[in-house]
């Protein structure tokens, strides 16, 4: 499995929306083999060129490719947040849901 991440903020982006042509971050989408994330990634360039002649933030230089436990244990960057029910900073991954995070409301309310 195989995913396609920011490079600066490594979340983990999602479909391209080929109406508008913007990525979104979406921790669900993953790759079964590296030949599709690559053609994923260029599909995302090549929308972005059509829509923009400037190539700075051209998906191919901010994106990154990675396999999924290569990702987890040595890219994807941590935060720190804040209990909501006890105040206690704690560390998650960016990629962490927001009703799998103990510093959302959804967290304690299921």
């Amino acid at each position: 499995m195989f995913y396609i991440y920011e490079k600066s903020s490594t979340y983990i982006m999602g479909k391209l929306n080929t109406r508008t042509g913007e990525v979104r971050p979406d921790h669900r989408q993953s790759y079964k083999t590296m030949p599709a994330a690559k053609a994923a990634l260029t599909r995302m360039s090549k929308r972005y060129r059509a829509d923009l002649l400037e190539s700075v933030n051209d998906p191919l230089f901010r994106y990154g490719i990675a396999e999924a436990e290569y990702f987890h244990k040595m890219i994807e960057k941590s935060r720190t947040r804040t209990n909501i029910m006890n105040n206690q900073q704690f560390s998650e991954k960016v990629n962490t849901p927001g009703y799998l995070s103990p510093a959302s409301e959804s967290y304690w309310s299921m």
